[in-house]
């Protein structure tokens, strides 16, 4: 290699070396998989009694469940119809992070609502769906030994 080849590789190498550790970095941030989590919200000991859900003071929840909805890190929310409360569909790291953040509501911390977490394994149904449409002889969920590592009672 000439002196001036040498020279180029030298001035080089400590952008190479950033853009690398950058993508080194965003791989490894595309690695992490968010889990799913359904909250179902309760009435707690603070709910109004005999009014319904939209008559509750749920100004501050709402508040932070659209913060929720901005940050990402909630995808689905709304009121159950029958008043029996609400609940929400987080997208979280874990679930350290998704009790962490119904923690922080407004709403639980003030005893309007209860809730109950569960960690929720979604179906890619659209995927089904299409091999279905498409003709593709494939198990469905609940059929076959599929079925047994997909749905655990």
């Amino acid at each position: 290699m000439n002196k001036r080849a040498s020279s180029l590789v030298v001035a080089l190498a400590p952008t190479l070396y950033s853009l690398l550790s950058s993508a080194v970095t965003d791989a490894q941030q595309l690695a992490v998989v968010n889990r799913t989590f359904l909250v179902i919200y309760r009435p707690g000991p603070a709910w109004l009694p005999g009014k319904p859900v939209t008559e509750q003071p749920l100004k501050e929840h709402g508040k932070y469940m659209l913060s929720l909805y901005i940050s990402g890190s909630m995808k689905l929310a709304g009121p159950l119809t029958d008043n029996a409360g609400g609940a929400v569909l987080l997208d979280v790291a874990d679930e350290s992070k998704a009790k962490a953040i119904v923690a922080e509501d407004p709403a639980v911390k003030s005893g309007i609502f209860i809730y109950e977490l569960h960690p929720w394994e979604l179906q890619p149904w659209d995927e089904y769906s299409k091999k279905h449409q498409s003709g593709a002889q494939q198990d469905a969920p609940g059929d076959g030994p599929a079925a047994a590592r997909q749905y655990r009672p």
